[in-house]
């Protein structure tokens, strides 16, 4: 008004249209939002402030109507500025000797927020006035009220509406009580001495009086502003959503000029999870760790992924994604095996196997327990992870052959050194839990499957056919008959522990017919854990992982239509015995004879009382010796079937045609 006649007309346009604006585009917080739009994590800008990116739609519209009755009644009407409101104060200045209600309007708030930035400081109600003039002939009035929401201060390092919604509320700000959105009406008036963790009564106070006015404009009812002002105030800040941290800061490191990354996680899920994960190993130590990955291997979609249960501890190196970290798999490799070897015709579930002691060129695997079943049917030794039976079916498909269909699955398997050796299958290799939860998914979505991402997609993006679905349904249908943790349902979820070597990692991987999961447990730091066994430390919480997921579990798909579902004897000839091609091809020795099994000091559990022995070399036909004793003469096969000698120490020795022998001393167990 005073500028107006100070200048006339055409001078105050001349004067306004001069005007050089502050910068507008001020940096905001990058965000990580889930599938539906949920914050899963914000980063603070330069300087550390709060400042999120926000929209007048964003907030609740009983805010904006506070707002606007308690600091610009005629916003959407005047020009910048309100001559109304400038006299008033100043009439209400004189009467009272002292400031007792401001004149500015919002936009010359924002005018000074602005001049507040990296461009410099100009103060004065002149400048103020010729700026918010300047921003209401350039930007729209949704515009210069979306500056206010983004810029308004809220106390110590927090600007904008959102950031103060989260911090004094813990949630969004596009629903809000009465009393909220008055508490966040009045901070932005005096923000460091209203602040409600440092003067709850001052706070108090000044809702009250945006509470009055609110009633006074009609905005809210007598009641609900007399409710609204008995509500607690909130006495300290509450921290921002920090779910997903690590996926944040690898995407946030992979497109550093990017604002708001869009991911198919689910919040809710995650929290949940994170809690789960957190609580398991606070009970089980303080230097533990743990990771897990729930996706979709329908769509490839990750719902969750937790690279550590708490980011900032330390103690527990939580800053380290074990998500993406190699470590070895232990037995989590061997369903794989098999199922390549379904492929190949090597052997069917119920084909019968040797579990015995075997060498190959010096390397011995042996079983976790230290003990071998001879004769034994592949799900058999699948369910009970025994290592002879699936070493020996590597041995056959050949390492290298393991190592494509691992890549072929989507795994990025790093060897300790070069070339791939038989160990391979037993956690011989470094993998990330990413990658295991991948192959898991092929197998669960029939040999083939999408390639697991945290970006949405349509699904084209898969895997080849890495095993048959034949194959794969064998390994559902073998593996969901592992024993469950206790208080588990048992034969619905097929699942794989493992246990890497020194007990570093515990590994449990699970899937139904829709969901995946898979857990690691273990240090960051790789250093063993005394005791920790993947069925006993990650299975349970597996388990508790997909009850927290959904309350039931989506049925496996049917057998496909040429899966042989007979028993051992009903096989074809060739499959009812796995039988390596050297014994196939050989029938001939070369040389004394050797005893392959059983090895020397082996404590032996027979198969229905007999004793079972396995020779190379030596000549046609063969004696068998037991503590001095024939048991067998007239031998035409190095694979060989006996009576036992009974319980206790026993010296076996074998003589072959030309009167040359081998000798071995075991211990056979009384087995009732």
């Amino acid at each position: 008004m005073l500028v107006a006649g100070g200048l006339g007309g055409k001078g105050l346009e001349a004067w306004v249209a001069a005007t050089e604006l502050p910068r507008r585009l001020a940096e905001t917080s990058v965000e990580l939002r889930d599938r539906a739009g949920r914050l899963l994590r914000a980063y603070p800008v330069e300087d550390g402030i709060w400042r999120m990116a926000v929209r007048a739609e964003d907030v609740d519209p009983t805010y904006l109507q506070m707002l606007h009755a308690y600091e610009d009644k005629r916003f959407d009407t005047h020009i910048g500025v309100d001559p109304l409101a400038m006299l008033r104060a100043a009439g209400q200045a004189l009467w009272h000797g002292r400031t007792v209600s401001g004149g500015s309007t919002l936009t010359m708030q924002v005018a000074r927020l602005l001049e507040d930035g990296s461009t410099g400081r100009w103060s004065g109600k002149l400048r103020q006035i010729r700026v918010a003039l300047a921003l209401e002939r350039q930007l729209s009035k949704s515009e210069i009220l979306t500056l206010y929401l983004t810029h308004a201060p809220f106390g110590g390092n927090l600007e904008g509406v959102r950031a103060a919604s989260f911090a004094w509320f813990g949630k969004e700000p596009h629903r809000l009580t009465a009393a909220e959105a008055a508490l966040l009406v009045a901070l932005p008036q005096s923000p460091e001495t209203r602040r409600p963790d440092r003067s709850v009564g001052a706070a108090r106070s000044a809702r009250a009086r945006v509470l009055q006015r609110s009633h006074e404009a009609g905005v809210l009812s007598a009641q609900v502003a007399r409710q609204a002002a008995q509500a607690r105030v909130p006495d300290s800040r509450r921290p921002f959503p920090l779910l997903a941290p690590h996926l944040g800061d690898q995407l946030r490191t992979a497109s550093p000029a990017q604002a708001r990354f869009d991911v198919t996680l689910d919040a809710d899920l995650q929290a949940r999870l994170q809690a789960v994960l957190h609580r398991r190993v606070t009970a089980a130590g303080p230097r533990l760790g743990a990771a897990m990955i729930v996706a979709d291997h329908q769509t490839g979609e990750i719902l969750a992924r937790i690279g550590a249960p708490d980011y900032t501890n330390s103690a527990r190196r939580g800053f380290v994604d074990m998500v993406t970290a190699e470590r070895s798999p232990g037995s989590t490799l061997k369903p794989l095996v098999y199922g390549l070897a379904f492929d190949e015709g090597l052997v069917h579930p119920d084909t019968l196997i040797r579990d015995a002691p075997v060498s190959f060129g010096g390397y011995a695997p042996q079983n976790f327990d230290g003990s071998f079943r001879g004769d034994i049917r592949v799900r058999d030794a699948l369910q009970m992870s025994l290592n002879t039976p699936v070493v020996t079916l590597t041995d056959a498909l050949g390492p290298s052959r393991l190592m494509a269909a691992m890549r072929q699955a989507g795994m990025r398997p790093v060897l300790p050194g070069g070339k791939p050796g038989l160990a391979v299958s037993l956690g011989g290799v470094g993998v990330s839990l990413q990658d295991l939860v991948q192959m898991y998914a092929v197998l669960a979505a029939g040999g083939a499957g999408p390639r697991l991402s945290v970006q949405a997609g349509d699904g084209s993006d898969r895997t080849p056919q890495v095993i048959s679905p034949v194959a794969a349904w064998y390994l559902g249908n073998i593996l969901r008959d592992v024993p469950v943790p206790r208080g588990a349902r048992a034969g619905v979820l097929p699942y794989k522990t493992g246990t890497s070597y020194g007990h570093r990692d515990a590994w449990a991987v699970g899937w139904d017919g829709q969901h995946v999961i898979g857990v690691w447990l273990g240090r960051a730091d790789g250093t063993p854990v005394p005791g920790v066994f993947g069925a006993e430390l990650a299975a349970p919480v597996l388990f508790e992982a997909f009850a927290a997921l959904k309350p039931d579990l989506t049925p496996l798909s049917p057998p496909p239509p040429n899966a042989l579902v007979l028993s051992s004897a009903e096989l074809p000839q060739p499959l009812q015995r796995f039988r390596a091609r050297d014994e196939v091809f050989s029938d001939t020795g070369i040389g004394a004879p050797e005893v392959v099994f059983p090895p020397t000091r082996a404590r032996l559990a027979l198969v229905e009382g007999r004793l079972a022995l396995k020779l190379r070399g030596g000549r046609l036909p063969f004696t068998v010796l037991a503590n001095g004793l024939p048991v067998a003469r007239g031998l035409r096969s190095r694979d060989l079937d006996l009576p036992s000698p009974g319980p206790g120490h026993a010296t076996l020795v074998v003589i072959d045609a030309d009167g040359q022998s081998a000798r071995v001393t075991v211990e056979i167990e009384e087995t009732g």
